[in-house]
């Protein structure tokens, strides 16, 4: 296995990214783009979630793996925007399709929570992806805004260091309305014919467990959800949930 630092872009913003690549390049492999979730923690350069884990489990595999953050995460520049998030993954999954050692046949999405949701957003709009798999996918964000402001949420994502510039957002009402565009539950029905996964804990403390009800109830066929006894919503971080997503991205592609 090998791997290197990318850098991508999107709408003139610098993200960061790894890759990841089975020893063998000389024929080509299925890809997997891993998506992450909204952080809930400042950035902390050593510790890299899981993630990486995750990518070298898909490469060991049999997949060209690709991390990488979003806007406004770890070292990427820019500031959370789920729109702009969109944009991200687009990015993303336009550098796989420069890459020799990648069939362009079959490009997998797995994202995580918000990330699971931009994930299904993109892949109903670019028919370059070719299967779905979630972990704690929000059917919506309304939950999200429970009791809160946007100043509230805007001030916690400061002080996480998710957004950083003193100016974003421009528009507080246009920035909130971003949740609502990439609403999963608007979207899930275009991926088919394409394979999706809904993997979900029944403990999830974040995404409640109807969540995954409520997609997999609007997905089209085939579709397959796991539900994962007791499980939170750090998915990445349980063995079960990463071994259901790798064999069922293994057995689609």
């Amino acid at each position: 296995m090998k791997n290197a630092n990318v850098i991508l872009s999107a709408d003139e913003l610098i993200l960061s990214g790894e890759i990841y690549f089975p020893d063998d390049c000389s024929r080509e492999y299925p890809a997997v783009c891993i998506c992450h979730g909204i952080p809930a923690v400042p950035y902390n350069p050593d510790e890299k979630g899981g993630y990486a884990k995750l990518a070298a489990r898909f490469c060991e595999a049999g997949f060209v793996s690709l991390i990488f953050n979003f806007r406004g995460a770890g070292p990427s520049q820019g500031n959370i925007d789920m729109v702009g998030w969109t944009h991200d993954l687009t990015a993303a999954i336009d550098f796989l399709n420069m890459l020799l050692e990648v069939n362009k046949k079959k490009i997998c999405l797995l994202g995580s929570s918000g990330g699971a949701a931009v994930a299904v957003y993109v892949a109903a709009h670019d028919p370059r992806i070719s299967a779905v798999a979630t972990f704690a996918c929000p059917a919506e964000f309304n939950f999200m805004a429970d009791g809160r402001t946007a100043d509230s949420m805007i001030n916690g994502f400061r002080e996480i260091g998710i957004i950083k510039d003193a100016g974003f957002p421009l528009s507080k009402e246009k920035w909130l309305e971003g949740f609502k565009t990439v609403m999963p539950l608007q979207y899930i029905e275009k991926i088919a014919p394409r394979p999706l996964l809904l993997v979900h804990g029944d403990g999830d403390e974040t995404v409640p467990v109807e969540h995954a009800h409520r997609l997999y109830e609007k997905a089209g066929d085939p579709k397959t959800m796991v539900i994962l006894q007791g499980a939170g919503h750090r998915l990445r971080h349980d063995e079960r949930a990463v071994k259901a997503a790798l064999d069922w991205i293994t057995k689609v592609t």
